[in-house]
């Protein structure tokens, strides 16, 4: 059995990952008897975290929240993905957070052992930001992707009002299963209650989220995951640009490195087809160009003029000088 102090560090740490504890569960995780479990919570509670118990047959225990932010146990790995996510979010990953997570970024990095800051360094100096340039995507407001976060995590229903593409804003009442950051976009994938169908929103377009208390056991998905979920209702909404290409690489290839914004279809050993929908051509036109495979535009025609023009600045630019 683990000694005192750390079997009290391993609980905090236990706490701090889950809304709810049922005691049976956590003094199994902790290797303790319910007893000594009672023991080492009083302990955390005379350190000052609020740990709240609850009684009975689902009796269990959750760290409540405080007047301050408690110190945060973090194995390794936690931490390196801590630092390099804020380090994304300092370079507008979510607009209004920048300066915030710059400061967090900071002060978790100062008081890394040496070996975890040199991972950390080594991830940032070799981590280009997702952007393909043009146009910013559409702000997202921190509290919204906070509390839907939340709510994915804990299993909480929500309320929120929805402006859809058409401009109707309607009130929504939701399980939320996964959050998912696809292209310059944020989307929660739920569950719609009033309409009994799976939905994904645009977090921009999600105001006034908040959680209900009513938790609810996952349905199950009817996608591959969340990601492909958005991908595919993307695609079935009007936009100002359809964008087909065929692409001379196997399929396998061509969805590892563009899947995550384009629905790809194989149409042989070597040949590819890739669509997607889009308000701004010169996204498809770049992340096309930088797949290092041959391809050819169906459509639109737009995006065919935008690409000769592309190589044709490029290739002056590869001009020898006179």
């Amino acid at each position: 059995m683990a000694n005192t102090s750390s079997r009290t560090l391993r609980l905090l740490s236990l706490l701090q990952t889950r809304r709810y504890w049922p005691g049976p569960v956590l003094a199994d995780k902790l290797g303790v008897s319910p007893r000594t479990l009672r023991r080492d919570v009083d302990r955390l509670r005379e350190l000052g975290y609020p740990v709240e118990a609850s009684r009975g047959v689902d009796g269990g225990y959750q760290l409540a929240a405080g007047a301050s932010l408690p110190p945060l146990i973090l194995d390794d790995e936690e931490a390196v993905a801590l630092a390099v996510g804020m380090q994304a979010a300092t370079q507008g990953a979510t607009s209004g957070i920048e300066e915030a997570a710059a400061r967090a970024l900071a002060k978790v990095v100062q008081v890394m052992p040496a070996r975890l800051r040199r991972r950390v360094d080594a991830v940032r100096a070799v981590t280009v930001p997702g952007s393909w340039g043009g146009a910013p995507g559409p702000a997202v407001d921190p509290d919204v992707l906070s509390v839907l976060a939340q709510a994915c995590r804990d299993a909480e229903r929500v309320r929120f009002r929805y402006t859809a593409h058409d401009g109707a804003d309607t009130a929504r009442h939701a399980e939320p299963l996964r959050l998912v950051s696809l292209g310059r976009r944020w989307y929660v994938v739920a569950y719609d209650l009033d309409r009994t169908d799976w939905r994904s929103f645009r977090l921009d377009r999600v105001t006034g989220p908040r959680g209900t208390g009513a938790r609810f056991r996952p349905r199950e998905l009817p996608a591959e995951d969340a990601a492909a979920f958005v991908r595919a209702g993307i695609t079935r909404i009007p936009a100002s640009h359809a964008v087909e290409a065929l692409v001379e690489a196997p399929a396998a290839a061509v969805r590892e490195r563009m899947g995550r914004w384009f629905v790809v279809e194989e149409l042989g050993p070597e040949r590819t087809r890739v669509t997607m929908t889009t308000d701004d051509l010169s996204w498809p036109a770049m992340a096309l160009g930088v797949l290092g495979e041959e391809f050819e535009v169906v459509s639109p025609p737009g995006l065919r003029t935008l690409v000769g023009e592309l190589a044709t600045r490029f290739a002056r630019a590869a001009a020898e000088p006179a």
